[in-house]
């Protein structure tokens, strides 16, 4: 009986392997082009030094710029943000700061506060409070657009902590008429603070050191990453405003000005600080929200880009941009296939050498460990102390496959999720916590089923040692390990912080 269920396992394992290789040798091309344009970066942070020299000569040619500051109690690290953007080496009558907040706690009470005290130092500044979340973050900035004097509006999350030349360097890469949005790459300032935030760096400096900087030097598509940019209001208002309908309103508007015809451009030479989350807990909610919203997009502007008169590379990096987190469902998959395939080699070993699955899995293993480490020596790191912390890396990430999966799930049962915010502590430092503050995100029971998964893959490796199938085995205790990882640290986090309660819950 089992025979007949062999050509389907085999023959669906085989496609998806073959569509995991797309995506890592997609993966591979984008570190090879980030080589390439490794010298052209340093010429950009050159030739952008100078502000006046690009934008104009005099002051009084320098454009006018809206600082929106969208906030929702952020009561730990509101003042921070609004203090480092009251200090931009800017002429102070050409900037104008919004703070969008829609706090329900004591946040707008200390950002009102602090407006008042900004104000003081002839700051053109203003507190917009809205007593409901409509549309969330982008309502919020939709309706600070409204009233926004500026040509240009930047940009920043409550996370982030700007350095006072910021704008002077962004706004030099305008001078292109056609350039809708300018984004920098973020720099963490708790990076060191744990395993978590240091693998949380390692990742997010591949996508900047690489990703960004490829698809904007080959005139692919890439997308603000929704902080610490600067927008063209025009582009912003041609491509239709922001939007709600998806959970990453920063991607859906990126797509949408380019598929009206803008460019954009990205600055790597331009440094953002920020937090990076510190629980485990907060770190699941962040990419279910980035997950879930690049689907969404997928979903949305898919069909529609590969009815445009883009080329046929940019049409396939567009596709390949919006579904990366489907590298996530094809590691489940591989959980569920191994032991299908060990059950075969039992009774017909000969069948699965034409697969290759040896050959492929090492492939597996070296392919993203190349990407990660091409971008630590793109930015200048000891890239050589940084491979065991990425074959780390690598492993633990394994542990987040089935919170992308609830997230696809929950998007096929038209699930309506509200956009729900990445708690920050204000942390920057290894001496200080967090357990005791507020915002606290509850436990998810979804970490029983990746406790249940974890055992399976041990399983599954117990039986390909058995059979002498190391490779399997070695794959089936990395999914395990990293399944464990997460669901076990968060598991002890989350009791952790039973024993340090805030008089006052968060109340969002």
């Amino acid at each position: 009986m089992f025979q007949y269920f062999i050509a389907p396992i085999v023959i669906t394992y085989t496609f998806a392997m073959l569509v995991l290789i797309i995506y890592i040798a997609n993966m591979l091309y984008l570190a090879i082009v980030g080589l390439r344009n490794k010298n052209s970066v340093n010429s950009v942070a050159n030739s952008s030094s100078v502000f006046s020299a690009v934008i104009g000569g005099e002051e009084k040619e320098n454009p006018f710029v809206t600082i929106q500051l969208p906030i929702y109690n952020e009561r730990y690290v509101a003042e921070r943000l609004i203090q480092a953007c009251a200090s931009f080496d800017y002429p102070q009558h050409l900037f104008e700061i919004q703070v969008l907040d829609d706090s329900t706690d004591d946040t707008k009470e200390i950002v009102s506060q602090k407006v008042q005290q900004i104000k003081k130092q002839n700051i053109n500044i203003v507190h917009i409070h809205r007593t409901n979340r409509q549309g969330f973050k982008a309502g919020a900035l939709a309706n600070g657009l409204k009233t926004a004097k500026g040509e240009f509006i930047a940009i920043f999350d409550a996370d982030f902590v700007p350095k006072s030349d910021f704008l002077k360097k962004m706004l030099p890469h305008f001078e292109n008429s056609k350039i809708d949005f300018c984004t920098s790459r973020w720099e963490h300032l708790n990076r060191d603070y744990s395993f978590l935030t240091l693998f949380q760096s390692l990742s997010l400096d591949a996508h900047f050191a690489i990703d960004q900087l490829a698809r904007s030097n080959s005139d692919y598509i890439f997308n603000f990453n929704g902080t610490a940019g600067v927008w063209r209001k025009s582009a912003i208002i041609d491509a239709g405003g922001w939007q709600a309908d998806t959970l990453t309103e920063d991607m859906d508007l990126s797509y949408r000005v380019f598929l009206k015809g803008w460019s954009a451009h990205y600055a790597m030479d331009v440094e953002a600080p920020s937090e990076l989350p510190v629980s485990f807990t907060a770190y699941r909610r962040q990419q279910y929200r980035w997950a879930r919203g690049s689907l969404e997009c997928a979903i949305k502007y898919i069909p529609i880009l590969w009815q445009s008169n883009f080329s046929f590379a940019k049409k396939f990096q567009a596709t390949l941009h919006l579904t990366g987190y489907l590298l996530h469902l094809l590691a489940i998959s591989l959980m569920f296939f191994y032991p299908l395939l060990l059950l075969i080699a039992m009774h017909y070993p000969t069948i699965l050498q034409p697969i290759g699955i040896g050959f492929l899995m090492n492939l597996l293993v070296f392919a993203p460990a190349f990407y990660f480490v091409t971008a630590q020596y793109l930015l200048n790191r000891k890239w050589f102390l940084a491979l065991p912390l990425i074959f780390l890396m690598s492993m633990f990430a394994s542990g987040m496959v089935l919170n992308t999966m609830k997230a696809l799930i929950q998007i096929l049962q038209n699930k309506i999720i509200p956009f729900e915010r990445t708690p920050k502590f204000g942390i920057t430092n290894s001496a200080q916590k967090w357990l005791g503050n507020r915002y606290q995100v509850q436990i998810d029971s979804l970490i029983f089923f990746e406790f249940l998964l974890a055992l399976f893959n041990l399983l599954t490796a117990y039986f390909a040692f058995s059979l002498n199938y190391y490779l399997v085995m070695m794959y089936a205790l990395f999914f395990s390990f990293g399944l464990f990882f997460f669901s076990i640290f968060t598991l002890l986090q989350s009791l952790s912080a039973r024993f340090f309660t805030d008089p006052q819950p968060d109340s969002a």
